[in-house]
């Protein structure tokens, strides 16, 4: 497990708990029937729980400084296993404009344990050109920008998968779009061999699949490898602030890769 810097502990049951100096919420939960509007398969079977979700988590100390700047630290378990063919995964949505900052925003994950897969595309309009299947091991971080479609796959179904994430307090999903075309431009497929392939979604037309490790965000968003993300925020409270101020950064997210 990669120390996130809080003290927050999963179960086997995906509970996600938290020690005497961390606050945390009770665990939503995502279970098969919330997700199969957009599965390859929609009468697949798999696990009954795919994922729990812990949305506003952090030390105790941090929690007027985090809502005074509109930021809020999110953790996800993810079971292992296979629903039909495909990897537990998210069925997608794009974020929506937030109130408090009048924009779509951006998403900071790192992966805690497991490997997970952020597939990420422009939109969910039929032709979104181009969709990244960005592989995260533990430790390592992917940022998904404004306005784009994107969902989270565990990339090793033999172990379960967890990760952290920053986004911004007053947080909303759109999902129409994705539902519309049954999920984003390919389907993850576990091969024989237990790697993960993909098939396209025929709904979508003329897009590339650009299969892909992590790159550094040291140079345009400021990211430091190998430090977590919430101990970054504990050195530097204004090193997120890309995450609740977007336009600020609208250089960085015109032209972006992942």
């Amino acid at each position: 497990m990669f120390d996130s810097g809080l003290d927050v502990n999963v179960q086997a049951d995906l509970k996600i708990t938290y020690g005497h100096e961390t606050y945390g919420p009770e665990n939503e939960q995502r279970h098969l029937d919330d997700i199969r509007r957009s599965l390859l398969d929609p009468s697949a079977s798999g696990p009954d729980l795919v994922y729990s979700i812990a949305m506003d988590v952090g030390r105790k100390s941090d929690v007027m400084d985090l809502k005074q700047r509109m930021l809020l630290y999110g953790v996800c378990a993810y079971a292992k296993g296979k629903i039909g063919r495909e990897p537990v995964r998210s069925q997608g949505h794009i974020h929506a404009v937030s109130m408090s900052c009048g924009s779509s925003t951006p998403e900071v994950y790192e992966v805690w344990s497991g490997e997970a897969i952020i597939m990420m595309q422009p939109d969910a309009t039929d032709t979104p050109e181009k969709c990244y299947a960005v592989h995260v091991k533990p430790g390592e971080v992917v940022v998904v920008p404004p306005k784009w479609a994107h969902c989270t796959i565990n990339g090793n179904p033999e172990t379960d998968m967890i990760f952290g994430a920053w986004c911004i307090r007053d947080f909303g999903f759109e999902y129409d779009d994705v539902r519309a075309h049954h999920g984003l431009a390919f389907y993850p497929i576990v091969n024989d061999d237990g790697s993960i392939g993909w098939l396209p979604n025929r709904r979508y037309q003329g897009v590339e699949l650009i299969d892909k490790a992590v790159r550094s965000y040291q140079d345009d968003l400021k990211i430091t490898p190998g430090v977590s993300i919430y101990q970054q925020y504990i050195n530097n409270h204004d090193k997120f602030d890309f995450v609740t101020q977007p336009g600020k950064y609208q250089q960085i997210w015109d032209n972006y890769q992942p």
